[in-house]
């Protein structure tokens, strides 16, 4: 990424590090712009659906409420502690998304901690989805938004993981590199630091994690392999009127029917 200057006349930006939705309070008067993280895998899937052609998926907290959209037609996916739940269409994998039998379709989603995360985050100014597949995409919409940027990591039932922090540290090296935002938390530079050390190795190094080992299901490998792979997607989900969206339909708070 190349060097940005700081826009004329906007005042400096800071970008901190959430590692829990359990910590989430104590952050978010703060914050103009929430980024939420869940990299194994419900951001993942969410932007690759959307990059696939999905017209809009409606994150809820719980398995209840994707049930009750289900009735009312919609496509719904629903995981729990890595598992598709029982009468539901498929559950967080990027894969279900990515043969074009959803595009243009709304589908409904729950997911362990990604979805429950959107939903603590879905009273901030700004709300957008962050992984490791669009980790370019969500650094460049990034930078030319204003005021200040809250990386919320989903974790694992509001328990710190790696792999979100990770991901969270990635987005704020090149938001304080490249664009000259600032930080003052602990979280941030702890995170930024753990990206720096595994750079080039993410892969490898999450191996260990413990929501990769819950993961272990053979089929589930090129998930995995997927959900690490950065820059898979060029597309930056945000939550408009309660449905995730593909950024560059929404304007001046309208959503637009194609992307413009």
């Amino acid at each position: 990424m190349k060097e940005t200057s700081q826009p004329e006349g906007r005042q400096e930006r800071r970008v901190e590090v959430c590692f829990s939705p359990r910590q989430f309070d104590l952050y978010k008067d703060e914050f103009h712009t929430c980024v939420v993280i869940d990299v194994l895998r419900a951001t993942s899937a969410i932007c690759t659906g959307l990059a696939n052609g999905v017209d809009r998926i409606i994150p809820v907290p719980t398995v209840e409420q994707a049930r009750a959209l289900q009735a009312e037609g919609c496509i719904a996916a629903a995981e729990r502690n890595g598992q598709i739940v029982e009468g539901f269409d498929f559950g967080n994998s990027p894969r279900n998304y990515m043969d074009g039998a959803l595009k243009g379709k709304t589908v409904a989603l729950t997911t362990t901690n990604g979805t429950k995360a959107i939903d603590i985050a879905s009273g901030m100014p700004q709300v957008a989805i962050g992984s490791i597949n669009n980790l370019d995409a969500i650094c460049t919409w990034l930078m030319q938004q204003p005021g200040h940027v809250l990386l919320l990591c989903s974790g694992w039932k509001d328990k710190f993981n790696l792999e979100d922090t990770v991901c969270a540290g990635a987005i704020a090296d090149n938001l304080i590199d490249i664009a000259r935002y600032r930080s003052v938390e602990d979280s941030t530079i702890a995170a930024k630091h753990l990206f720096m050390g595994v750079r080039g190795s993410i892969f490898s190094f999450l191996k260990a994690s413990s929501h990769r080992r819950r993961l272990r299901n053979p089929s589930l490998g090129e998930d995995i392999k997927y959900c690490l792979t950065p820059n898979t997607v060029n597309i930056v989900p945000v939550l408009h009127e309660g449905a995730l969206v593909d950024s560059r339909r929404v304007k001046d708070g309208v959503l637009m029917d194609a992307v413009g």
